[in-house]
């Protein structure tokens, strides 16, 4: 495996007469080198005899490091092939994958559904652990040869028998996870903010004091995103599969992932990388939800390595021999307290916090993060008339055949999701419709002295609304919905004027 392609490597075996002893070469790690003794107990415990020879096993290419216990079984049938105990088949092109345990039996490996992709296209049989045989039935026209044992795979060398293809196992609902929108009381500008989210692929930000629901919030946004599609269903299968996150008897994983690591993570597990280097929570939560929760309490150079993946949509992890590439097309949902105790600003209860350690637990986010979420709001707490209503809100699904529609109206028109345009194409899709719109957009921009990539992201996020309506322009009204979602160009530390701020320009 590199990154999360796979790279074909040929394995020669080679038994001469001489001192015993198996000599392996092509640059193998210390997993591999191990393989020796795995392989050696492992034929003698299935009633092979082990050569008392020079054994020599070469991999190749040379310049690439070889990882993992994978390389147990072709080295395996190679020195039983090499000692001629096993004819030696030239007819059938084939491809060896898996580990041995002592007793020869091939356990269940990760990384499989790469390989599988790999042998499909280069029209290779597939012999392979049979407890990954639903991982491996996922890619259509492979020829399968799924083992449990070396002494199967020495009888399926000997006359292969390719097995017939499984479908593979449904995956379960987002609605029996038991994170439904019903379940949220009040909060109405937030479950508007999720599906605004959700039907644009736009970046979002709550803010408020414990237990407003910032969490509660984003657990349910999986739910109103629609199922991954096969191409989008493929790649986030690789990612799980090659991290070994794939649970035994997983075939294609159609639910949106959603990955919420804690603030004590490092910039590689949350980005990837590592001296093999592995996906990270960004490229695990590829096609879905990657939340942080508690944001400022996250390390500054941790959250900044989020920038760039952020706008591209993969990860660049560079060594010195070679450049890998990640998926990394996520929507990023944060969540944060107004201030360290996190009652700065309610009614609640006084804040606690000493004079300027607001302003610096607000500035611990820079600038340029903050800009890179389309949608930002305060979340108020929870009244108790809201928390004691029998009245039932809005289910998932019904917010979803809004989002689902939403999404069909960009893709038809642009080929994207609003919140992947960039500004070229902001400027050709999201046009207003109104003198009257462009006058307000003007007022904002002189008030709040935002940005040209502020704009762009209103613009953006009054296009999804438009599209949740259903309606082809950008009229003012969905403008003046986009501007107050973006308390985020309010300068950290004047706390004003947020929401009032901007209603007086609206009003105005």
């Amino acid at each position: 495996m590199v990154g999360v392609e796979s790279v074909g490597v040929s394995v020669e075996v080679d038994v001469a007469p001489g001192l015993p002893g198996l000599t392996m070469v092509g640059l193998p790690d210390t997993t591999v080198r191990e393989s020796r003794d795995r392989v050696r107990t492992a034929i003698r415990n299935c009633g092979f005899p082990f050569p008392a020879d020079r054994i020599t096993v070469s991999l190749a290419p040379a310049d690439i490091r070889k990882v993992g216990a994978a390389f147990d079984l072709p080295i395996a049938l190679g020195v039983l092939a090499a000692s001629g105990v096993l004819p030696h088949r030239l007819d059938v092109p084939l491809t060896v994958v898996g580990g041995l345990s002592l007793d020869g039996t091939v356990p269940a490996m990760r990384g499989l559904l790469p390989i599988a992709i790999s042998a499909r296209r280069q029209e290779r049989v597939l012999m392979f652990p049979r407890a990954n045989t639903t991982e491996a039935c996922v890619v259509d026209g492979l020829r399968p040869i799924p083992v449990g044992s070396l002494v199967e795979a020495v009888r399926q060398y000997v006359a292969p028998e390719p097995a017939t293809r499984t479908a593979p196992a449904e995956p379960v609902s987002e609605e029996r996870d038991g994170y439904d929108l019903s379940d949220v009381r009040g909060q109405v500008a937030g479950r508007r903010a999720l599906e605004i989210a959700a039907a644009g692929g736009h970046h979002l930000l709550m803010s408020g004091p414990p237990g407003a629901g910032k969490t509660m919030l984003a657990r349910r946004l999986p739910a109103l995103l629609p199922p991954l599609d096969f191409e989008d269903a493929l790649t986030v299968t690789t990612v799980h599969s090659v991290a070994g996150l794939l649970p035994p008897g997983t075939g294609l994983i159609r639910r949106r992932p959603f990955r919420a690591p804690h603030h004590t993570t490092s910039d590689v597990a949350l980005v990837g990388g590592g001296s093999v280097p592995r996906p990270g929570e960004l490229s695990l939560a590829h096609g879905g939800v990657l939340f942080l929760d508690e944001l400022p309490e996250f390390s500054r150079r941790v959250l900044e390595t989020l920038r760039q993946p952020l706008e591209q949509g993969v990860v660049h992890i560079a060594r010195a021999s070679r450049t890998e590439t990640f998926p990394a097309d996520v929507m990023l949902v944060a969540a944060m307290n107004p201030c360290p105790c996190g009652y700065f600003g309610t009614d609640q209860r006084p804040c606690t916090c000493p004079a300027g350690v607001v302003d610096r637990y607000q500035r611990r986010l820079s600038g340029p993060l903050r800009d890179r979420f389309d949608l930002s709001l305060d979340l108020p707490a929870v009244t108790w008339a809201d928390l004691r209503s029998g009245e039932a809100a809005e289910p998932s699904r019904q917010v979803r055949t809004r989002v689902e529609a939403a999404r069909r109206r960009q893709i038809d028109r642009q080929g994207r999701l609003n919140g992947r345009l960039d500004g070229r194409n902001s400027d050709a899709w999201c046009r207003l419709a109104d003198p009257l719109a462009e006058q307000l957009l003007g007022r904002a921009v002189t008030r709040f002295g935002l940005s040209a990539r502020s704009v762009a992201r209103i613009l953006r996020v009054a296009r999804t609304i438009a599209d949740i309506e259903g309606v082809p322009g950008v009229a003012t009204r969905h403008l003046a919905e986009a501007l107050q979602f973006r308390q985020a160009d309010v300068k950290p530390g004047s706390h004003s004027p947020g929401v009032s701020g901007r209603a007086s320009v609206l009003h105005s």
